[in-house]
């Protein structure tokens, strides 16, 4: 990082800041070289930017130069909170993401506290300590903005493993080590809304107090509030002749499962790979056209949302289009959660559906799950369809898993395996983990083939040699049927060194034509947050496409929903996608995965990211084994840690309507 003091310690200087500003991209039509060539023409601080030195830059134009003059007005706001920064040694791009948590205004924001830099999850107490000192040299460690944040920044910390509420005695454990009263600093945290006192989740009794993010409380309650609507609002959808005349071809366990969607407001299906879950939707969905029931189909992700219209032959969406969202979200798995806000249709403007059906539900964090059940109107019926053994959602909760426990809605699991007569090596394996046993691999069909490696390097270079040679000859899968999966992003087998082998193998940039931040025409992406505004279609967090054209700091991709143009900031939202992450590739399946199990991912291994990886594919699974007994005794033991909620109780507890949020 170049910012802050100079090599001889001296402050940065005003026109250090604003180089800065211009080098980090954030001067909107203004890339790096350009920003190399502005002090050339005597642009060196905001009372410099003129139309006419502009025009002096090299091949610059009196029309872009007056766009970027216009552009730079627009970036003023940023350049306001840089100015905050930059002098403290703070990365000059988290102008972006301080502006989208805090406004426009987010400067005078700052100003007022700022120890709101601790909105962002990747900045430390110190650091707004820091800032908080420039601004005010008589500020205290006991400021009660200081405390009230440390709450937040806590209760933040352990919402970003999914939690959605801790025990007042942690978070005091947490914050006291700062030099802060922890009882104060709740008290403050409380009083300025920030933060929700709740019952005590686990039923112990002990009486000590709870607390959540006020967002998220409010969330959990509009959860379990909207699921006990839509059960005391239901109305049957058919009767047992039209269930029977639609599931002949299922067996008693799945036709049940029609008969519940049918005569029950809320449902859910779950079941593993090959067990029917699909065919049981497609006999939904054959009802609902028998009796002249409106529906909709959802997904979290573009490419679950493209496999649901292939199965029923109905038409799917995700869930965000299907809720009509007006803004972009960023989601890069759990570490910069903008929120669930800004729908179309909410509790004021329904979603028009007799019955609702989203799939991959283990996917739904809370606050989505929030904003869905809050746009059904009364006597939608509502079947979630997902499998609990799988990775639970990137953001806060455990939704399916909450109503798996709560015994609040009727469920079917579906057990037997029916994929057979495509081999059903994966589905078998799928199920032997599902119960906490990784059996040894013996297929005949090689279906799945499992890939021994001494480590990381022999790793990628079996990734290597999988992808651009033994699975396309042997299997016929290539370009976007074809994904490797991999739990970690650095080292020799996470997804930055094998996206950069990758391309150097498969679309090197000799060969590729004019580069746009990294990007050139036929490189894999894939995106790291939503951005569902996009023209002319919109894109979601984890969603993988293809380069097909660049132009000005823009590339046009082409996702499973359609090509999407990415433009500017929005192209920060996007990396090679080769190999993504086992999160990221949740609710996607290809027709051939190379699942990467590195020594470096022995510590996060766990039963459901172990089995999430080895089921993204359809019709070839390699395994490139390289963490040793890790696996398996990942696998045997679980290995995650349970995530803290408390939707379970609320939906067990039928007088919880009286919820202390209400009386907001």
């Amino acid at each position: 990082m170049t910012s802050g003091p100079q090599a001889d310690g001296r402050p940065a200087s005003a026109a250090d800041v604003f180089a800065e500003f211009c080098a980090a991209g954030l001067w909107p039509g203004v890339g790096p070289a350009l920003a190399g060539q502005l002090a050339g023409v005597g642009v060196t601080s905001p009372g410099t930017v003129s139309a006419g030195r502009l025009a002096a830059l090299p091949k610059m134009t009196e029309r872009r130069a007056n766009r970027l003059l216009n552009s730079w007005v627009g970036a003023g706001h940023l350049w306001a909170v840089a100015q905050l920064l930059i002098p403290h040694e703070l990365p000059p791009r988290w102008s972006l993401r301080l502006v989208d948590a805090l406004g426009d205004d987010a400067a005078a924001e700052l100003r007022a506290d700022p120890w709101r830099l601790l909105t962002l999850p990747e900045a430390t107490v110190a650091q707004a300590d820091r800032v908080a000192r420039a601004l005010d040299a008589d500020v205290r460690r006991t400021d009660p903005r200081r405390g009230r944040a440390l709450v937040d920044w806590t209760l933040a910390r352990f919402t970003r493993d999914g939690h959605t509420v801790t025990s007042q005695s942690q978070v005091e454990a947490a914050i006291r080590p700062f030099g802060v009263d922890p009882v104060a600093a709740v008290e403050a945290a409380v009083a300025d809304e920030l933060v929700t006192p709740v019952a005590d989740p686990t039923g112990a009794g002990a009486g000590e107090p709870w607390l959540s993010r006020t967002l998220l409380a409010r969330a959990e309650s509009d959860v379990a509030d909207g699921v006990r609507r839509l059960i005391r609002t239901a109305r049957s959808l058919a009767g047992a002749r039209a269930v029977k005349a639609v599931t002949g071809d299922l067996d008693e366990v799945q036709a049940g499962a029609v008969g519940q969607v049918a005569g029950h407001g809320v449902s859910v299906l779950t079941g593993g790979p090959g067990t029917g879950k699909s065919r049981t939707v497609a006999a939904v969905v054959a009802l609902c056209r028998k009796v002249d029931v409106s529906f909709a189909l959802a997904a979290p992700t573009g490419r679950a949302a493209k496999r649901l219209e292939e199965l029923t032959g109905a038409e799917a969406s995700t869930v965000h289009r299907l809720l009509g969202a007006r803004r972009s979200f960023r989601d890069d798995e759990g570490d910069d959660r903008s929120g669930a806000a800004g729908f179309e249709h909410d509790a004021d403007n329904p979603v028009e559906a007799d019955l609702v059906v989203v799939d991959e539900a283990s996917m739904l964090d809370v606050e989505i799950a929030a904003a869905l059940l809050s746009a059904l109107r009364d006597g939608t019926h509502l079947l979630l369809v997902g499998d609990p053994a799988q990775l639970p959602s990137i953001g806060p909760g455990r939704v399916l898993g909450d109503l798996l426990d709560s015994d609040a809605v009727p469920v079917t699991e579906l057990r037997t395996l029916y994929r057979q007569t495509e081999g059903g090596a994966i589905a078998r394996l799928a199920a032997e983990i599902r119960d906490g046993v990784l059996p040894k691999v013996d297929d005949p069909t090689h279906e799945v083939v499992v890939v021994p490696t001494s480590g990381s390097a022999e790793a990628a270079h079996r990734v290597t040699q999988l992808v651009t040679d033994s699975i396309p000859r042997v299997f016929d899968a290539s370009g976007d049927a074809l994904q490797v999966v991999t739990p970690v992003h650095r080292g020799p087998a996470g997804t930055q060194a094998l996206n950069a082998a990758l391309k150097a193998r498969l679309n090197p940039p000799a060969e590729a034509g004019h580069a746009v931040r990294g990007f050139q025409v036929g490189d894999r992406v894939v995106a790291t947050a939503n951005h569902l505004d996009a023209e002319p279609t919109g894109y979601a967090n984890g969603e993988v496409g293809t380069v097909v054209a660049t132009g000005d700091n823009v590339v046009r991709v082409a996702f499973t929903g359609g090509e999407s143009e990415v433009p500017g900031k929005a192209l920060n939202d996007l990396l090679h996608g080769w190999a993504i992450t086992v999160h990221r590739a949740q609710g996607s399946e290809w027709d051939a995965v190379v699942a990467v199990l590195p020594p470096e991912a022995s510590a996060m291994l766990s039963r459901p990211l172990v089995y999430t990886a080895l089921t993204r594919a359809r019709r070839h699974l390699s395994i490139v084994h390289a963490a040793g007994p890790a696996v398996s005794r990942a696998v045997q033991q679980v290995g995650s840690v349970p995530r803290r909620t408390r939707l379970a109780a609320l939906l067990r507890d039928q007088e919880a309507g009286a919820d202390d949020l209400d009386a907001d």
